[in-house]
């Protein structure tokens, strides 16, 4: 896992106009085959939590899930990872919206299109459509989030939203949340509700 974490760091350093030399040395220690892209640091945490409860090392696996600040960063490091760099095997997960970005940057890499994985709105839009208002609402009583839930409903601002969409702008509304929520969605999923582009990622690797 350390050797994962250092890859990733090193990736990101390297995309940034860092040396090559350590994202690529790293490659070959830690034995990576299969760079996950991911939008931010809460797609990686639901990704590596579904790994988890289906007994899944994917550090073990050479997967690693590589989180870019953003999908209009997807085309340096798909570069970078793919057949003109690294030669990994290219899997990405991306919101609907930002679906062509990935398109662009994985084809000029030559990765097949069929190894993105959509959401809908966003990764949170699938998670809370999979657990359902209530399922959500107990994780934030165990969180102690409900309080600050019920007081953030009642502002004039959401009045106009449904309960999902609230509970969405909600996970956002903190800094750090999403990512925390992002594993806790997951975590409190029942096997067989999975969203779709996660359960197809996950069966991918």
């Amino acid at each position: 896992m350390a050797d994962m974490r250092a890859f990733r760091e090193a990736v990101t350093v390297r995309v940034a106009g860092g040396p090559d030399g350590a994202a690529r040395d790293l490659a070959e220690s830690s034995g990576v085959r299969v760079a996950v892209l991911v939008e931010g640091m809460s797609d990686l945490a639901a990704v590596e939590a579904l790994a988890t409860r289906h007994g899944r090392d994917l550090a073990a696996g050479g997967v690693c899930v590589v989180p870019m600040g953003g999908a209009m960063s997807v085309g340096g490091y798909a570069a970078l990872l793919g057949s003109p760099g690294l030669g990994l095997r290219l899997v990405g997960l991306c919101d609907e919206a930002e679906q062509g970005f990935y398109e662009r940057g994985l084809s000029r890499a030559g990765a097949p299109l069929r190894d993105i994985h959509v959401c809908g709105a966003d990764l949170e839009d699938e998670l809370i459509r999979a657990l359902g208002i209530p399922g959500v609402e107990e994780i934030f009583r165990t969180e102690g989030d409900f309080r600050s839930w019920q007081t953030f409903r009642r502002q004039p601002a959401q009045h106009e939203r449904s309960p999902h969409q609230q509970a969405r702008r909600f996970l956002g509304t903190r800094k750090g949340r999403k990512i925390r929520y992002g594993r806790l969605l997951v975590e409190a999923l029942v096997p067989d509700r999975t969203p779709a582009p996660l359960d197809d990622l996950l069966a991918s690797l």
